[in-house]
This record gives structure tokens, C-alpha cells and sequence, in this order.
């Protein structure tokens, strides 16, 4: 899937599990942060490629995107597993320890959460590819949906542009529209 896509399935994702739990209150520094955890967790999982937005973004990111995606083991590989998810948690949870202090009124479970929502969908997301994902490495098969592989998506073509993203788009609207009475109370009630 493309980046957008992944984006947006993260934050479709994060949509569900916040609307479709008991309401709680959270500071408003707390919901911004987890939103940025979200979208990052999101595209987290292609930290493996040279091309990916955190290494395009950084002065010679380009060295270290290739060392990083060889170490990890090409692209689709220790990341897009549940073990990849496993040290990205525990990573992410050590970096919100560490600057917990900075950011004392964030609720640090929460944006872990979005966190790793983001990450989960995005497997999730390159499972429907026909690549598909090697959730249960160090066992190397790759598992995508629907089992035959042809049947499965390509990144980029018009079945993800045409389908998948608006797809996505409609999901999101109608979860705001179905559960707007929600929104409106974490809205006015439970973001402080």
C-alpha cells in the first residue's frame, strides 16, 4: 500500500478503537500526541526502505536508510512481523519513558496505544498486497488475504486508488456519522 493509504488506514483504525470504547478524559496535549503517534506507527513498518519519508527527511538519511533496511533485512521483513511490532513497542515505550518528563499532563498509555494501532494496521494493510506480510518471523512465509496470491492487491494500481482509499474515506465518515453523539460528548467532555 501506498503511504497515504497507510495513513489513512491508521487513522481509520485509531477511529474504531477510540469510538467504539467507553468514553475517557484526556488532555488535549494527550490526544495531538497520540494523533502524530498514530500516523507515525502508521508508516513506521517501511523504516526498512531507503526511500521511506523518515530517511528522505533527514540530512544523508540515505546511508542510514540502506544500513538500517539491510540490518533489519530488506524491505517486508523483521518490520512487517509481529516480532518487528514487538521491539517497535517496546522502542516506543522506552522513548515515552524518556521524555515523559517533558510532556508531564500526556497520558504516555494512550499515545503507546496509537502508537501501535498504527503499526497493526499497516501490517494489516500489506497483508491485502500481493507481497504479503511474514507475520510469524522467524518462520519466513508470508501471509496475505486472500490466499491466492493473484487475487490480492498491487501498491499503487487503480484497485488501491479507486477502491481501498475511498474505501477508507467512506469507513471514517460513516463511523463519525454513526457514532456522532460520541464524538460530541469526548469532544466537549472528555478532552480537557
Amino acid at each position: 500500500m501506498t503511504g497515504r493509504t497507510h495513513d489513512l488506514a491508521a487513522f481509520a483504525a485509531l477511529s474504531v478503537v477510540v469510538l467504539t470504547q467507553p468514553a475517557r478524559t484526556y488532555t488535549l496535549s494527550t490526544v495531538l500526541l497520540g494523533l502524530l503517534a498514530n500516523q507515525i506507527g502508521g508508516v513506521a513498518p517501511d523504516i526498512d526502505q531507503p526511500t521511506a519519508p523518515l530517511w528522505r527527511n533527514l540530512p544523508i538519511a540515505g546511508l542510514f536508510g540502506k544500513a538500517f533496511g539491510e540490518l533489519t533485512g530488506g524491505h517486508r521483513f523483521l518490520t512487517h512481523s509481529l516480532l518487528g511490532v514487538a521491539l517497535s513497542g517496546y522502542a516506543a515505550k522506552f522513548i515515552l519513558a524518556i521524555t515523559h518528563s517533558l510532556t508531564p499532563h500526556v497520558d504516555t498509555g494512550y499515545v503507546w496505544w496509537a502508537f501501535m494501532i498504527g503499526m497493526l494496521s499497516h501490517l494489516i494493510m500489506d497483508s491485502f498486497t500481493r507481497e504479503g506480510v511474514p507475520w510469524l518471523l522467524p518462520i519466513p512465509l508470508r501471509f496475505g488475504f486472500p490466499p491466492l496470491r493473484q487475487l490480492r492487491v498491487t501498491t499503487g494500481k487503480k484497485f488501491e486508488t479507486l477502491v481501498i482509499f475511498p474505501g477508507l474515506v467512506a469507513l471514517i465518515i460513516w463511523l463519525y456519522a454513526s457514532h456522532y453523539q460520541q464524538l460530541l460528548s469526548l469532544l466537549h467532555r472528555h478532552i480537557s
